[in-house]
């Protein structure tokens, strides 16, 4: 791993840090990033205002959680990145304190079907039983909630969504966010019609071949 891509990877988790306060997905200092870089991982530090940080404030960690890079300590939620990592082959994990999201965790278990975006994660998306913010609890609850999935709700907490990518683990939690406001949104004038689970297997087929494919 060159130390210029790991100083790029480390810019791409500030830029996309200061993104979740802007499009107002976390308040202050909540929620957390990170993006994988061979067997180092790049997130935030804990406790740090997000318009303040710089590329030498990202600290590195190895798949151990052990700091090879840095002088901040590592987001408290790391138990729950570096599980995505091991076990769901993730390159990228956001984590959010969304308002929708949270607020429909309180009420359901699982984002109701109400439009084929929720297909991008592979199904209806789940909500994770609650246990402690940085508790090695919450990380296997996430675990569970993310099988066969690419993002998560917590239970009186927020969400977490993985990818390949950064910016599409981003575009993710955006996304997750819209559809429990959708869903929130409608319930307060009726009951809302949802999609079918054999509609929505569908909508996962053509995703799989959704956008630009490689040449």
């Amino acid at each position: 791993m060159s130390s210029s891509r790991l100083a790029a990877q480390r810019s791409e988790v500030i830029a996309i840090a200061q993104r979740m306060t802007a499009d107002r997905l976390v308040v202050g200092t909540s929620g957390n990033v990170s993006v994988r870089c061979g067997d180092l991982v790049a997130v935030t530090p804990s406790g740090v205002d997000y318009d303040d940080l710089q590329v030498a404030d990202i600290p590195v960690v190895n798949l151990d959680g052990v700091v090879v890079e840095g002088e901040l300590k590592p987001t408290s939620e790391l138990p729950m990145h570096l599980t995505a990592y091991r076990e769901h082959d993730a390159g990228a994990v956001v984590h959010t304190h969304s308002l929708h999201a949270t607020a429909l965790s309180l009420l359901r278990n699982e984002v109701p079907a109400v439009h084929y975006q929720l297909a991008d994660f592979g199904g209806p998306v789940r909500v994770a039983d609650y246990a402690t913010f940085g508790s090695d609890a919450l990380a296997e609850s996430m675990s569970k909630a993310l099988a066969d999935r690419t993002g998560c709700i917590l239970r009186n907490h927020g969400t977490v969504t993985i990818a390949d990518s950064l910016p599409k683990a981003y575009n993710r939690a955006r996304q997750l966010e819209w559809l429990c406001e959708l869903w929130l949104t409608a319930t307060r004038v009726g009951d809302p019609s949802l999609l079918s689970e054999e509609e929505l297997a569908r909508c996962a087929e053509l995703f799989s071949g959704y956008g630009q494919q490689p040449r």
